[in-house]
């Protein structure tokens, strides 16, 4: 039963990107996916199944939560579960009940067909990221080139070849930027609908990103008076529908990651680093910065993963000089939109500074920070002219009509 979810899956992204994309580019990017989905269920396998890496606790740990959960359903009935019927489930809950339900219809443990879901997820990320790329102003030549590398990127491959769920938060949060974007060319309520459901399935899996967005949609928002009106009342349903004070959660959470006990935890692992902050999470910011946006540094000891880490981090630092020649450029053509992303950028990296403890820990999570900063860099790549032209307007209404 495993390889008919997979066999599901493959249809899936067929249907994803014939829907999704004009049908000559359809044509190019569904090779690409389907590889990049075969390269995922590839490394599973041979790679980390097999322990070849010695890397991994958390994926297996979802796997059990999730049979917790198909379990519970077996004597309970089919519902979302959360952390309020069972308490690991805490920032875990969309995943470990996506994987709870690939266990159900496979009759048991599944771990490659839900590899293959998160992959899925993961391939899906590439296109918003590809439709994203057009409404900043890159052109087709760049958007594909952006959908390539985000797909190959090895950490981002890794961390979607198992249960991790680092893909499918980084997928909500490109999702939820994407929609504030598109927003901001085009008015629809339809829009504002999607945010809500991304913000609410981001919510039970990495809580804080909400937060991280709610700037962006913030300006988003105030493009018009009717867009305000209806995103405070879709705001204020959110609250009330989110388990706990939405404020107080993401204080406690700021406050457990920022905590000398759990940055001293997180600093006792093989990349551990410590800083002179005598326990202030706030001092020593500098450093912190430098170590969330550039680690692992070249030079650095460690494992072989920590090594092969290296590998994207190379290729990040191209793409932050490219991020930075493409901000220059949207800023000239569309202030508003470089405000959306720098505003999402800028707090993000700062509050994993504050966190920051374990330099394998931190290149997850910046994960989303990467992607995001990576639109800018297909604006560098483009070769259209910095102004709006025919075939511009035409791909943004293509992709946000």
């Amino acid at each position: 039963m495993e390889f008919v979810v997979v066999g599901m899956v493959a249809v899936t992204l067929t249907w994803l990107v014939r829907a999704g994309l004009p049908s000559r580019m359809a044509a190019r990017v569904l090779p690409v996916l389907l590889l990049a989905l075969a390269v995922r269920l590839l490394v599973h396998v041979v790679v980390i199944r097999a322990d070849l890496l010695g890397y991994g606790g958390d994926n297996l740990t979802y796997e059990s939560w999730a049979a917790d959960i198909a379990q519970y359903w077996s004597m309970s009935g089919f519902g979302f579960v959360t952390a309020a019927e069972m308490s690991n489930l805490h920032a875990v809950a969309v995943p470990c009940n996506l994987f709870a339900l690939v266990m159900v219809l496979c009759g048991g443990p599944a771990p490659l067909a839900c590899t293959a879901v998160v992959g899925l997820v993961a391939c899906a990320l590439c296109l918003v990221l590809y439709r994203a790329a057009l409404l900043v102003g890159a052109d087709e030549r760049a958007a594909f080139r952006l959908l390539v590398l985000a797909a190959y990127m090895p950490s981002f491959l890794f961390h979607t070849s198992d249960t991790f769920k680092d893909g499918i938060n980084a997928f909500l949060v490109v999702v939820c930027l994407y929609l504030v974007i598109s927003h901001l060319h085009r008015f629809d309520v339809r829009k504002l609908v999607l945010l809500a459901m991304a913000l609410w399935a981001l919510w039970h899996v990495r809580p804080y990103m909400v937060f991280m967005c709610a700037l962006p949609l913030a300006v988003g928002l105030l493009r018009s008076r009717r867009a305000m009106g209806i995103g405070l009342v879709a705001a204020a349903a959110a609250l009330v529908l989110l388990p706990g004070l939405p404020l107080e959660v993401m204080q406690e959470q700021l406050d457990r990651g920022q905590s000398a006990l759990v940055r001293q935890a997180n600093a006792s692992g093989g990349s551990g680093v410590v800083f002179a902050d005598g326990g202030d999470p706030w001092a020593a910011l500098g450093p912190k910065v430098l170590y969330t946006v550039f680690a692992p540094f070249p030079w650095a000891d460690g494992s072989l993963v920590f090594q092969l880490g290296k590998i994207e981090t190379l290729l990040w630092y191209v793409l932050l000089v490219l991020a930075a020649v493409g901000a220059r450029r949207l800023w000239r053509r569309d202030p508003r939109l470089l405000l959306v992303l720098v505003l999402f950028l800028l707090p993000a990296t700062v509050a994993y500074a504050t966190t920051m403890a374990n330099v394998g820990l931190i290149l997850r999570q910046r994960m989303p920070i990467v992607m995001v900063a990576s639109l800018l860099s297909a604006l560098a790549w483009t070769k259209l002219p910095a102004g709006p032209s025919p075939a511009r307007k035409e791909h943004a209404e293509a992709v946000h009509g």
